[in-house]
């Protein structure tokens, strides 16, 4: 057993150096670099945005204050992301000392959700040609908390509390929306009231700040409204459309930015353009963010902690587990974890490892398979796919746990049930073979090319067959 997991846990391990490799290899793209030119930095954000996300963009933004960059370009494609990590971009990119253009590109690219309130904060807003943002109502991703992903709710394109005209229950972009299928933020909880206000509010706060249009800023909180580009231009939520970073930079030149109390004036006609992708850290980071990740980290620890405490000493298991049960927590940390999940799960495995133990007909088997689906399923049970487990992942993890349960338990009660080989206890039934005749009961015996005294209830003569009936510390009784 110890060997199997060796095997499994020294596969693990390349597996993942030969990750570490691969992210470290992509960790930096530079386009040029110069280190007495003025400079435009541009960092890659393509995805959700999380935590790693929001370590990169910072850094990015240190980087470019301590090297005297003239520009910071965030070249963005996201369908959304956290709510705190989109906060934590928003903080830096208002203390910034350096500009920050947030310009959503390649043609295709979306600035939807968190991406939109980072579009807003930026000093300078652009898109490509053929992109869209918007649709930034919050949802609630865990108990009491609320993320930046969402499925918006439907709308009728009209300003916020604007009824159509008409039939009330006509059909509405993304569904049947009648009087009993208000979406509107005065339909839900309170909880959700508060966070679509919230929002709403901070996001106009940002518009008043660049001078945008904080009306279509606010219906894209309330109504989830999306704009494309040439759009975005004329309804002043967006300063340029351009077509790439040298079509932005002709543009920038000579244009007033407002720096906190101070307005310069943007010289862009020979920035040495440097552009920096996600590097190693940011990439394990993001690896180990993935929910599908974080799930299998927590499985593999709990399996290491499992073969610890079944052959203490082994160490390795041990010691491997723990690392990932450290790893998982701090991705739960940073995660929508919904905890109730994570408890069925916990109590899933635990009615496996009893049904193994105390058959149950296979209630107890059937019943924990079916909390640790459950459970697993609502582990991170948002409106938003970036932050879910894949149900694919979910079904392989149960087969193999459940395989794995019942092979390695019905391994150690097939290993308890053997016969001692070793020891005292082992000598109990075994035979040997009489070297003298017995008198008064007692004589002596060979038994494992071994001389025994012994002890008999009948006679026995010399080069008979014996058999141990008990010890009773040196001598047999045969």
């Amino acid at each position: 057993m110890r060997r199997v997991f060796r095997t499994l846990a020294t596969s693990l391990c390349i597996a993942a150096g030969v990750l570490l490799l691969s992210a470290a290899g992509g960790a930096r793209d530079a386009t040029a670099t110069a280190s007495d030119a003025a400079r435009a930095i541009v960092l890659e954000v393509d995805g959700a945005i999380g935590p790693a996300t929001a370590d990169f963009v910072m850094r990015g933004i240190d980087d470019a204050e301590r090297t005297g960059a003239a520009l910071v370009i965030l070249r963005l494609d996201t369908p959304g992301g956290l709510s705190d990590s989109m906060r934590d971009i928003i903080r830096r990119i208002l203390a910034s000392r350096v500009p920050v253009a947030t310009f959503v590109a390649p043609s295709g690219a979306r600035a939807a959700s968190a991406g939109t309130y980072i579009m807003y904060a930026s000093h300078v807003a652009a898109m490509a040609p053929a992109t869209n943002l918007g649709s930034a109502t919050p949802v609630n991703l865990s108990p009491g908390g609320i993320g930046g992903d969402e499925r918006p709710p439907p709308s009728t394109g009209g300003p916020p509390g604007e009824k159509d005209e008409g039939d009330p229950g006509a059909e509405r972009p993304g569904g049947e929306v009648g009087p009993e299928q208000d979406r509107s933020p005065a339909a839900g909880s309170a909880m959700e009231r508060k966070a679509v206000n919230d929002a709403a509010a901070y996001i106009r706060g940002l518009a008043k700040l660049r001078g945008r249009n904080a009306e279509w800023a606010e219906r894209a909180v309330r109504e989830a409204v999306n704009l494309p580009a040439s759009d975005a231009l004329e309804e002043n939520v967006i300063d340029y459309v351009a077509r790439d970073i040298d079509d932005l930079l002709a543009q920038l030149d000579g244009a007033r930015i407002v720096m906190g109390e101070d307005e310069i004036v943007m010289s862009t006609t020979n920035l040495v353009v440097e552009t920096i992708a996600p590097d190693w850290r940011t990439r394990i980071l993001s690896i180990l963010t993935n929910p599908n990740v974080a799930y299998i980290l927590m499985l593999a620890g709990v399996y290491g902690i499992f073969f610890e405490l079944s052959s203490p000493g082994a160490l390795f298991p041990g010691v491997l587990g723990a690392i990932c049960l450290v790893l998982a927590f701090y991705a739960f940390q940073v995660l929508p974890v919904n905890y109730a999940g994570l408890a069925l799960m916990v109590l899933g495995i635990a009615f496996i490892v009893g049904e193994a133990f105390m058959p149950s007909f296979g209630v107890l088997g059937i019943g924990g398979a079916a909390a640790f689906v459950i459970g697993s399923v609502i582990l991170m049970d948002t409106g938003a796919e970036l932050y879910r487990v894949s149900l694919p992942v979910i079904g392989v993890v149960t087969a193999v746990t459940v395989l794995f349960v019942f092979t390695v338990v019905g391994m150690a009660i097939r290993q308890r049930g053997r016969p001692v080989v070793t020891g005292r206890e082992q000598m109990i039934g075994d035979a040997g073979e009489a070297l003298e005749d017995f008198e008064n009961g007692e004589g002596q015996v060979l038994i494992h090319g071994e001389r025994w005294f012994a002890r008999a209830d009948a006679p026995i003569r010399k080069g008979e067959r014996v058999a141990v009936r008990a010890m009773r510390g040196l001598t047999l009784d045969v």
